[in-house]
């Protein structure tokens, strides 16, 4: 028999001889029920995102990159317009998966008090790593200079911008001695989730899918369009989860939701377009075949219509017309083989998600 003579802690025994979990304890923030306990859910729509992720797994090294490479060393493959962009979306790209993850872990785990949550927190963490070696491979594959392309956050002026943006709305949440409890703390926490989730995966990010899936369909640049259109199906699920977690925050604490900070979160979307325009001028100043920085302008405008409706504001822009509709149609991977015509395996749950871009 073991003779367990180390003292333990008053609080630790405090906190192992508490009472079971219920459902009624379980709270989005600032809860003090055991955050070890799983069961029984409160949010099962968090749990089922969890499945739908694992169920997406995907690793960038399965698609093949040879065409693309033959393409990017060809003098007629592409034109300069069209490198451009491919370039500074490596660029953007690379950064803000960085600033995701790292945000995941340093911030968003640590003051998001529920269990199912954090499984799917786990996940997604797991995903921005996946997008992050897929970016890595590309450069690799295609022989770019990494130097230039992973520096780009500094040395892009359109792309600091949206960095810089970002990190200013968020890092104090990010600071170790942070800690949830007020109402000024609960809506920097809010105000981080919506940089993250509605800001950066549900509104910036879709210039740069618009951009290489366009270039997709046109049977170019194929390997990294694939990735990408895989990278998407991830980002739709990260997206409805930030809206699903700050609506039920909403929910819960109803003070936080001012007329005030509702106002600021508009304020903050109206931002981000702008920001986004810049960049789009700077990626796209000539444009190509069926895409324009003007179009993708306009895309921007409806996105973040969409988004202000998801989370029960105004539209921030007068309403118009989704310029690019074929974006649906690449959302259906049951589409996948007729549409970039590269892979060899299937996914199983492809045709199990319902797309809410």
């Amino acid at each position: 028999m073991v003779n367990v003579t180390t003292k333990i802690d008053d609080c630790v025994l405090e906190a192992l001889s508490g009472p079971r979990v219920s459902v009624a304890d379980k709270a989005m923030i600032n809860c003090r029920a055991d955050v070890n306990q799983i069961l029984p859910f409160k949010y099962r729509w968090a749990w089922e995102k969890y499945l739908d992720g694992c169920n997406n797994n995907w690793m960038p090294t399965e698609i093949s990159m040879q065409a693309d490479l033959a393409m990017w060393k060809s003098k007629d493959g592409l034109t300069d317009a069209e490198r451009r962009v491919i370039k500074h979306n490596l660029g953007f790209f690379a950064a803000s998966e960085s600033l995701i993850a790292n945000n995941i872990i340093l911030a968003i785990y640590r003051h998001l008090t529920n269990p199912e949550c954090r499984q799917y927190l786990l996940r997604q963490a797991f995903e921005e790593a996946i997008h992050t070696h897929a970016f890595q491979y590309i450069v690799e594959s295609l022989g770019l200079d990494e130097g230039e392309l992973f520096n780009m956050y500094r040395e892009v002026p359109s792309i600091t911008a949206k960095a810089a943006w970002a990190i200013q709305h968020t890092y104090s949440v990010e600071d170790p001695n942070f800690k949830t409890g007020t109402i000024e703390a609960d809506r920097a926490f809010l105000r981080d989730l919506v940089v993250f989730y509605v800001v950066i995966e549900g509104i910036w990010f879709y210039t740069g899918f618009v951009q290489i899936l366009s270039l997709g369909r046109r049977n170019k640049m194929t390997g990294i369009a694939e990735q990408y259109q895989y990278i998407l199906r991830d980002e739709s699920v990260h997206l409805n989860f930030g809206i699903d977690v700050i609506n039920q925050i909403k929910a819960e604490c109803p003070w936080l939701w001012s007329e005030e900070f509702q106002e600021e979160i508009l304020q903050m979307i109206r931002e981000s377009a702008e920001l986004e325009a810049a960049y789009g001028k700077d990626t796209m100043p000539t444009g190509f075949m069926g895409l324009s920085a003007e179009l993708c302008d306009q895309y921007v405008h409806f996105i973040a219509n969409r988004r202000c409706a998801q989370l029960g504001l105004p539209s921030v822009f007068p309403e118009v017309e989704n310029p690019f509709p074929w974006m649906s149609e690449v959302m259906d991977l049951d589409k996948e083989k007729n549409f970039f015509e590269t892979r060899v395996i299937e996914y199983q749950s492809g045709g199990s998600l319902t797309w809410e871009d």
